[in-house]
């Protein structure tokens, strides 16, 4: 995966490893704000088929606020996405948007620390997911 993010693939149905998923973010202190399937979409809007593919906003709001105090504008990259997608039957891979590429374009030192943190976090949601 390119700079922006960071994956694990594990053997699963996308609805059990979602749950998985929600669940561990559960514990690292994140809820799921949005979520959003990008299979039904585009059946819906474009006629197209795809394997599951979802989308999941996720947010921590003590790490929010801090970000937010920091940079005001940083609201603009937030939630922290994740994806939860079929790449073959019975295979699943999550995929965490890297908070420290991502806060690093907004050039705040500030943000340094923080993004380091939520990596670390998404991480340990990451290996929770791969078991």
């Amino acid at each position: 995966m390119a700079s922006y993010g960071f994956s694990v693939t594990v053997k699963g149905d996308v609805e059990a490893v979602r749950e998985r998923v929600i669940e561990a973010l559960k514990a690292e202190g994140f809820g799921v704000l949005t979520e959003i399937d990008v299979q039904r979409t585009l059946k819906e809007k474009l006629g197209e088929d795809m394997r599951p593919y979802r989308i999941l906003g996720a947010c921590n709001p003590p790490l929010a606020h801090r970000a937010l105090t920091a940079e005001p504008g940083v609201g603009l990259l937030l939630p922290c996405n994740v994806v939860v997608r079929e790449v073959a039957d019975g295979e699943v891979e999550v995929a965490f948007m890297d908070p420290e590429s991502v806060l690093g374009v907004v050039g705040n030192p500030a943000l340094a620390p923080l993004g380091a943190e939520v990596k670390t976090r998404l991480e340990r949601v990451r290996d929770a997911v791969a078991g």
